[in-house]
């Protein structure tokens, strides 16, 4: 990755070489002895959600497994893929949850894993519904400087983010393949920001994909990740949508193609 200009996190020189003092492993290994992993075997990939929308259409679609136990709440396995593919919904939204629930899979065994959600839009031609599949995405949450030295963007896998992209061709559903900005910080988008973004050709801004990106990087799994627009903010305006027909059927589609992807 290329470097950054000026200072960068973490504060202390050289973190990336260090070896830290808990690891996923540690807590799998506590969960083993404390009875919570009984009879469970990971799925192999993982949809990461954030909308409570993909939950309903999961479950409408099939009889979902929940998986007993406080160290898994919130993740269905889906009986059509023979409980190969799981769906980790209703933690909330954000870089730091998101790369801890990863964690946790990864020292379990999941290797593959699609983030889907919703972003804001910030290119003249976008619309809300728009679809965007991540290529890269501009790290600026804190999560990714953790993980990697330090550099602008994290990058998606190129195999899984390629399977997506076929899922999407195979049911003619159109997208655009583009950069995100992951940012921690809503209420801290500053028009500055949006303006240099959407020069840059920047195509969404969004909360978890960097992130998402970089851990997969460290901990050598797949990651992918793809959006709805589901609001506006082009021109100093902030058009929100993030309950209409176009974002949420947009959301059902992108369920879908993760599921394929991730059986592909």
């Amino acid at each position: 990755m290329e470097e950054a200009d000026g200072p960068t996190y973490p504060n202390i020189p050289g973190k990336h070489a260090f070896d830290a003092l808990l690891h996923p492993e540690d807590k799998v290994a506590y969960a083993r002895e404390s009875g919570m992993l009984e009879g469970f075997q990971a799925p192999e990939g993982i949809i990461l959600c954030y909308q409570r929308s993909v939950l309903e259409h999961s479950q409408s679609t099939e009889d979902l497994a929940d998986v007993p136990g406080p160290m898994h709440r919130g993740l269905y396995t889906l009986p059509s893929t023979s409980h190969r593919i799981g769906v980790l919904g209703g933690f909330g939204f954000g870089a730091p949850v998101a790369t801890l629930l990863m964690e946790d899979f990864i020292a379990l065994g999941t290797e593959k894993f699609i983030s889907i959600g919703t972003a804001g839009g910030l290119q003249q031609d976008t619309r809300v519904g728009d679809i965007i599949l991540c290529d890269q995405a501009i790290r600026d949450e804190g999560v990714s400087h953790h993980y990697v030295p330090p550099g602008k963007y994290g990058y998606a896998s190129i195999d899984l983010t390629s399977r997506l992209a076929d899922a999407f061709a195979r049911t003619g559903t159109l997208y655009t393949t583009g950069c995100a900005w992951t940012i921690d910080t809503p209420y801290r988008e500053t028009l500055e920001e949006i303006r240099q973004y959407e020069r840059e050709g920047v195509r969404c801004v969004e909360m978890e994909a960097a992130a998402i990106f970089s851990v997969a990087a460290c901990r050598s799994v797949q990651a992918a990740s793809a959006v709805v627009v589901s609001d506006l903010l082009v021109d100093g305006v902030w058009e929100p949508q993030m309950r209409s027909e176009e974002t949420v059927g947009g959301l059902r589609k992108l369920y879908d193609a993760a599921v394929s992807a991730l059986l592909a």
